[in-house]
C-alpha cells in the first residue's frame, strides 16, 4: 500500500489508502483537486482532469469502498454498491478501471444526493 488521502463531501469524510500502482501515484501526486461527481447506483464518478492509460491489473469487478480511476472518462470512481451494470450485489464498473485504493468508513456515501463535489488532499495526520 501507499500514501493515504483524506476526501471531504458535504454530508461526511474518509480516509483512504492508495495503492502502489503508477496511476495512484500519479494521481495522488496531483493532489489537492476538488472533483464534481454524479451518482451511477452506488458509485460516484467525476473527471479529474487527469489522462492515464489502462493499467494491466485493470478489471471491471470492484469490491466496496474502493477508488479506481476510469481511463475512458479521465474519472476517479468511488464504488459503495451495485451498480446498473451490477451483476449481484458487488460493484461493478461501466468498463475495466484502474484500482487506486480503498476507502475507510464510506457509508454515509450512501445518503448523499445524485450531485456532489469532494475535495481530495493528501492526508497529513
Amino acid at each position: 500500500m501507499g500514501e493515504r488521502i483524506l476526501c471531504t463531501f458535504d454530508g461526511g469524510r474518509f480516509h483512504a489508502e492508495l495503492n502502489d500502482t503508477d496511476t495512484a501515484r500519479t494521481f495522488f501526486s496531483n493532489l489537492p483537486m476538488e472533483i464534481p461527481m454524479t451518482r451511477w447506483g452506488d458509485e460516484y464518478y467525476g473527471s479529474c482532469g487527469l489522462s492515464m492509460p489502462l493499467e494491466k491489473g485493470a478489471r471491471a469487478d470492484m469490491e466496496l469502498g474502493e477508488l479506481a480511476y476510469w481511463p475512458g472518462g479521465s474519472a476517479l470512481c468511488i464504488f459503495f454498491g451495485p451498480t446498473p451494470a451490477s451483476t449481484d450485489e458487488r460493484p461493478r464498473a461501466i468498463s475495466p478501471v484502474n484500482p487506486i485504493g480503498i476507502a475507510e468508513n464510506w457509508e454515509f456515501l450512501r445518503d448523499l444526493p445524485s450531485s456532489v463535489s469532494v475535495r481530495i488532499e493528501p492526508l497529513t495526520e
